[in-house]
């Protein structure tokens, strides 16, 4: 006979999904990080080549001062997927979170204090009798 019943979903609590996606936007970086070193390699054979070979501006070597920048720039990149993300990384971001949140919650609390003392629910609850 056959069964028209639910799939069973596995469940996944919130700390693994976290965990997941975590890991796919860690692997999501490095992936780029590695495609911009293969791109800069090659880009930098590319722009020796029109220097050198192809003789675009010959008179000087100004395929030194590109690679330069371009290593410049992939250091950064490589910088800011090895070593910012351990100090601003997902436990970071849950810090600013909680933080975020804590404040919203307080500013809540006085904005309702601040009607209570404007608006007392004891002259509200006379004003219906009345």
């Amino acid at each position: 006979m056959l069964s028209f019943g639910k799939k069973k979903t596995p469940e996944i609590d919130l700390e693994q999904h976290e965990l997941l996606e975590h890991a796919q936007k860690r692997i999501k970086q490095k992936k780029r990080l590695f495609t911009h070193f293969v791109v800069f390699l090659i880009g930098s054979v590319f722009l020796i080549l029109i220097n050198k070979i192809f003789k675009y501006g010959d008179t000087y070597n100004w395929f030194v001062w590109a690679i330069t920048i371009w290593a410049f720039l992939f250091a950064l990149h490589a910088f800011n997927v090895f070593v910012t993300q351990k100090f601003m990384g997902q436990e970071w971001e849950r810090q600013q979170r909680e933080k975020l949140v804590a404040k919203q919650k307080q500013r809540i609390a006085e904005i309702q204090k601040e009607i209570e003392t404007e608006f007392p629910i004891s002259n509200i609850n006379k004003k219906k009798e009345d």
